[in-house]
């Protein structure tokens, strides 16, 4: 009977015939040659045979291998940062421990070697990859979430995706040959399938040329071929085996129901004493409304407005009505309470799970709503030959592919360029002028001859023509040889060499001053912190539009397999990214217990938490020593920081014994100026009541002062209170006699007045008659 075929192995396998097109061949082929440039492997056999036989050098003046080392340099000085965000105020906390989870994961996978040979491979092959995995026996069985860097040519992409993360294509597929032991020890519980598993592919597929020629160089860097691979249980040739790795994007269907948690029977007795106390407040208030209507009917029944059959059906009415609206209050309270103390849910189930749960009853009852919506998952199909080891689908937090590709020019395909591709042209050609002038040099130094065939012994003129003072004898009658000089080299070839290393600078964007050449660089230490500055702009473009995105991704990565991976109780420890390398210890999903001793929840709950990941822009690249160190100084001179911060940026050798010395200096200079304070304080107490005690004395001696002086004043002021009273007698006495003695002068100076006012009179009168007898005639 013919064994049963396995479909899912050939439609991997068709999936694989069909990526491996003549475009992914092609591109491979020129990023094979690209990767061999850099290596210094740039003759091919025929080209190495052809100039052994025309007599040139076969040497090589690299210069793609030092671009490619300072690209290296630039993107991988530092290992990326990412930093966390929260998108709930409740997941802070547990946002900030990702940092120290991813510091942890790319120490545990040695993410830093890992790295560097990504960008390797994206600078000389164009593309490289990571790869996020998860290791299920480490940890003794709990799991660790790892890093890996995959072989670029081992993977083909979906020809049709247009995404720079290769976000949008429906494949991505791992095709590796590997040898049947070395699968057996990586699937040890699959090992009947392995070794039924047959391959009849064409297990080489290497697209250098090869050769026995040990100086040839040009050997395959893709995959081992079959006489290379080693049984090491028998020491023979070992079987290859193709090995497949299909991740594919589909869409499944989950709900997003919505439901309804009844409250606890603890709840409901407290509903039901809640329930019972409103009612009986109730009660009494409707009894009391039933009672004043009892009342008002009796009176009416009494002045004859209503008949006694009357009052007894409305009566009954009433209490009836009572009866009725009592119950239709529990309820109302009842539901209210109820609703209350009942939460509702979400949960995403898929729509299969939510088909078994809508068929349960109990389940239907609490059941508010669904809504239907289609989600990415990641499957994973793993092939090994022509069976199928397991075809499995990733947890549900992942859902992007775990590769990540790290270009170097994308070019929106899956066929990006290598940085080695545009400089192959120039490194021919700056191999080609030096293989000329070496060799057009060595013919000016080694002589060539023209001569009669005949004339002349070869073998001895071969053999000292070259030697000084040589005699060289001719056969007599024949012909001298005559020298054959070769062609003169044009100057315009010599500039040619030389703008062809400029042009390899300028094509490659990394110039001689960025190596250290001391002609290239500025005078001043700004003029070279400036040339650096614009010398790094290309590369730091390349970085920010081809590696950070890729790292953001690898970080959401990281996250997403960590959450899935690490749901117990796990602590670990990480290394400060500081210089001073400070150990930490971090925890998670830390259990909380109640007081008889269960587990009521988590705390720094890692799988639950949302955040979002972030790369810090420049986190990888290279930092100015000098200049950084010069513009801490500056700021530690403005005091914006102290100086453990510049300390920790040096490169003094014991810097932690430095630290840890000034710390216990600063702890004894603080207790020295706590304690001068305290002096201060003393000296200051004890100035304070110096001064009391002086200003006391002071005080003292003059009240003792003021008494004297007021004794003496009161005596003073006794005696000249006598005084001033004879003072003011004698003062009044004066005053009297002399306003009498004023009187009597001015009564007798008027009277002297008037007397000599007459005495006038009779002079001016006899004046007159004078005048008047000496003016009559005569």
């Amino acid at each position: 009977m013919a064994s049963r075929k396995d479909k899912q192995a050939d439609r991997v396998r068709s999936i694989f015939n069909r990526s491996n097109q003549s475009k992914r061949i092609q591109w491979e082929y020129i990023n094979q040659k690209s990767f061999d440039f850099s290596n210094d492997n740039q003759l091919t056999l025929s080209e190495r045979q052809d100039l052994e036989d025309q007599g040139m050098p076969t040497f090589t003046i690299n210069r793609i291998t030092p671009v490619v080392e300072m690209l290296n340099f630039y993107a991988t000085a530092n290992n990326p940062r990412w930093q966390a965000v929260a998108v709930e105020g409740s997941d802070s906390k547990v946002a900030a421990v990702f940092s120290d989870m991813a510091d942890y994961i790319w120490s545990l996978s040695r993410g830093n070697s890992l790295y560097a040979n990504a960008v390797n491979d994206s600078i000389t092959k164009s593309i490289g990859w990571l790869h996020v995995v998860v290791d299920p026996d480490a940890d003794r069985g709990m799991g660790e979430v790892k890093i890996e860097q995959p072989e670029p040519f081992d993977i083909f992409v979906d020809p049709k995706s247009r995404d720079l993360l290769f976000r949008d294509a429906s494949f991505i597929l791992v095709r590796k040959i590997l040898p049947k032991n070395q699968l057996l020890r990586l699937f040890p519980d699959k090992k009947a399938k392995i070794n039924k598993a047959a391959s009849s592919e064409n297990n080489d597929y290497s697209y250098t040329e090869k050769s026995l020629d040990i100086h040839q160089k040009d050997f395959g860097y893709k995959d081992i071929v079959e006489a290379d691979a080693v049984d090491p249980a028998t020491g023979d040739t070992a079987e290859l085996l193709e090995y497949f790795e299909l991740y594919e994007k589909t869409k499944i269907a989950y709900m997003n129901v919505f439901y309804r948690i009844p409250p606890s029977e603890e709840k409901m007795q407290e509903i039901k004493s809640a329930v019972e106390e409103d009612m009986q407040n109730i009660t009494a208030e409707m009894e009391v409304k039933l009672l004043e209507q009892q009342q008002q009917m009796q009176e009416a029944v009494e002045s004859g407005e209503m008949i006694q059959e009357r009052y007894q059906l409305e009566m009954q009415n009433a209490a009836k009505r009572m009866q009725e609206e009592l119950e239709l209050q529990r309820t109302k309270i009842i539901n209210s309470l109820i609703q209350k103390a009942t939460e509702v849910d979400n949960k995403i189930v898929t729509e299969k799970e939510y088909k078994i749960l809508e068929a349960d009853p109990s389940f239907a009852n609490i059941l508010e709503e669904a809504i239907k919506f289609y989600g990415d998952r990641i499957r994973k199909v793993c092939v090994i030959g022509d069976s199928t080891i397991y075809d499995i689908y990733l947890p549900e937090t992942i859902t992007e592919y775990p590769l990540i590709p790290f270009h170097y020019k994308w070019t929106g395909t899956p066929y990006p360029i290598s940085a080695v591709s545009p400089l192959i042209g120039k490194q021919r050609e700056i191999n080609k002028s030096h293989q000329i002038m070496v060799h057009n040099a060595s013919l000016g130094s080694s002589l060539r001859w023209l001569h009669e065939e005949g004339s002349i012994d070869t073998d001895y003129w071969e053999k000292y023509s070259s030697s000084p003072g040589a005699l060289l004898p001719i056969r007599p009658g024949a012909t001298p040889p005559t020298v054959v000089q070769p062609a003169p080299l044009s100057n315009a070839f010599f500039q040619i060499v030389q703008e062809g290393k400029t042009d390899m600078e300028y094509l490659a964007g990394i110039y001689s001053s960025m190596q250290g050449d001391q002609g290239q660089q500025h005078e001043t230490y700004r003029g070279m912190l400036a040339i650096d500055e614009y010398g790094t702009r290309r590369v730091k473009q390349w970085m920010k539009n081809s590696i950070e995105p890729a790292l953001a991704q690898l970080g959401q990565l990281v996250q997403q397999f960590s959450q899935s991976v690490y749901t117990a109780h796990k602590v670990f420890r990480v290394v400060q990214p500081s210089a001073l390398q400070e150990e930490r210890e971090v925890q998670i999903n830390v259990p909380m217990y109640n007081d008889f001793g269960e587990a009521v929840g988590k705390f720094m709950d890692y799988e639950t938490a949302r955040f979002d990941i972030r790369i810090i822009t420049g986190s990888t690249l290279p930092l100015n020593r000098w200049a950084y160190l010069a513009e801490l100084k500056d700021m530690f001179q403005l005091g914006i920081i102290d100086d453990m911060a510049v300390l920790a940026e040096t490169d003094i050798r014991d810097k932690e014994a430095i630290a840890e010395r000034k710390s216990m200096m600063s702890q004894l200079q603080g207790q020295v100026s706590g304690m001068e304070e305290q002096i201060k304080d003393k000296d200051g107490t004890i100035e304070t009541l110096e001064r009391q005690l002086v200003q006391a004395g002071i005080k003292g001696k003059v009240m003792q002062a003021e008494m004297e002086i007021d004794k003496k004043t009161n005596q003073t002021a006794t005696r000249t209170e006598k005084e001033y009273l004879e003072t003011q007698a004698k003062q009044k006495l004066l005053r009297n006699m002399m306003s009498d003695k004023a009187q009597s002068t001015t009564k007798q100076s008027e009277a002297d007045r008037k007397v000599r006012a007459k005495e006038l009179d009779l002079q001016i009168k006899g004046v007159i008659n004078n005048l008047q007898d000496n003016t009559k005639p005569s």
